[in-house]
């Protein structure tokens, strides 16, 4: 059995746990949501409590670092383009842990879209090198002074630079008032959040790469881990896996895990290939029936990624919509709806929409009994 072989396996426990540390983390922004809605407030503002006291955050941050670990391991083993493909069962335990997990409802569109995304990743893996040599030092320096390397760089600063502009741009037409985001909006801005964050992140599967190679060359030979160029990289990889991992929290708290959640590894997924492709040349590898074959595979993934756009004539939403303005929203339709052909019915009614500002919580119970209240006065009209 090949070392790539035991560098997938150990990379593919490795994901698994990644993605449901990821899910877990979900579940616990949507507490801190839920108890924000319920909690203190002073001076109109609401106290929100810590993140790192909600149980399944904590729980999610020890399943995301684990598989991260493995994962961290599974490098020294085989050829990054090949792990990096094999990110592609998260979204099969994506599908399975936000059914069971955060409770939400799995479209034949998500399956179908999934299932594109692991069939094009499928091929990725099957296609792609399934070689990993042992670098040295000297060797890896030279790589990463190669200028092929650092076009790419550039190449990639760019990308990063036109979505963080293209994310703040869909900030702001969100933050203008009664402005109704278009339906590719609603898309662009989880996409290119994900972009960013996937650019930039992936750059620590380089830098974990070499680490892990330095690992493996200093337990086969007298090579000695403290030197500049290994605290060198040590620090840029703790930067880059710090950024993805504060993004990948923003991203949770900001939009719906279904669909960031495909979209983080999606990108995550394809720049550690293009990584990987131009540092290691990977492509070496490749002839033409490969190429071919690799090529259908990202269009299978982009297919799938195109899927996982939200239905707007199903009312989906890119983005988690607060249950206080779901609330408020039923309150005054029940308000509108409601007969107001006299006085005193009037003052009922707005007695309700009063109320109904104080606080969430007293929401239910205030539409309870507003509603007996208009059974009882339609019933003396009756009589």
């Amino acid at each position: 059995m090949g070392d790539w072989v035991i560098g997938a396996f150990i990379n593919l426990f490795g994901s698994i746990a990644i993605n449901f540390g990821t899910n877990l983390l979900k579940l616990g922004h949507d507490e801190r949501g839920r108890h924000s809605m319920l909690g203190e407030r002073i001076n109109g503002k609401t106290i929100l409590k810590p993140i790192i006291s909600f149980q399944s955050w904590r729980i999610g941050i020890l399943f995301f670092a684990f598989g991260n670990a493995l994962n961290f391991i599974s490098f020294g083993y085989a050829a990054q383009s090949l792990l990096a493909a094999l990110g592609s069962v998260q979204f099969v335990s994506n599908i399975v842990f936000a059914y069971f997990v955060l409770n939400k409802t799995v479209t034949v569109k998500v399956i179908v879209a999934t299932t594109f995304i692991v069939v094009g990743n499928t091929f990725l893996v099957a296609f792609g090198n399934h070689q990993s040599p042992v670098y040295t030092q000297d060797q890896l320096a030279e790589k990463y002074s190669n200028i092929t390397f650092l076009f790419y760089c550039l190449l990639l600063v760019a990308v990063v630079a036109m979505h963080h502009y293209v994310y703040r741009r869909g900030e702001l037409l969100l933050a203008i008032s009664g402005k109704e985001l278009m339906r590719y909006w609603k898309l662009l801005l989880p996409f290119s959040f994900a972009v960013v964050s996937g650019a930039i992140g992936s750059c620590s599967v380089l830098f974990a790469k070499s680490l892990s190679n330095l690992l493996r060359l200093s337990m086969s030979s007298s090579y000695r881990l403290d030197s500049w160029f290994t605290y060198s990289i040590l620090l840029m990889f703790l930067c880059t896996a710090g950024f993805w991992m504060t993004r990948l929290n923003e991203g949770l708290a900001q939009f719906d895990a279904i669909l960031i959640v495909p979209m983080f590894q999606i990108a995550w997924t394809f720049f550690s290939i293009c990584t990987g492709f131009v540092y290691f040349q990977e492509y070496q590898v490749l002839n033409a029936l490969r190429t071919v074959m690799f090529i259908l595979g990202m269009i299978s993934v982009f297919i799938g990624i195109t899927l996982l756009a939200p239905d707007e004539s199903k009312g989906g939403e890119v983005m988690d919509i607060p249950v206080s303005s779901k609330v408020n929203t039923d309150v005054e339709r029940l308000i509108e709806d409601s007969p107001t052909n006299d006085m005193k019915s009037l003052a009922r009614a707005m007695a309700t929409k009063a109320l109904a500002a104080v606080g969430r919580a007293k929401v239910v119970r205030i539409i309870i009994s507003y509603r007996n209240e208009i059974r009882r006065w339609n019933r003396n009209i009756v009589s």
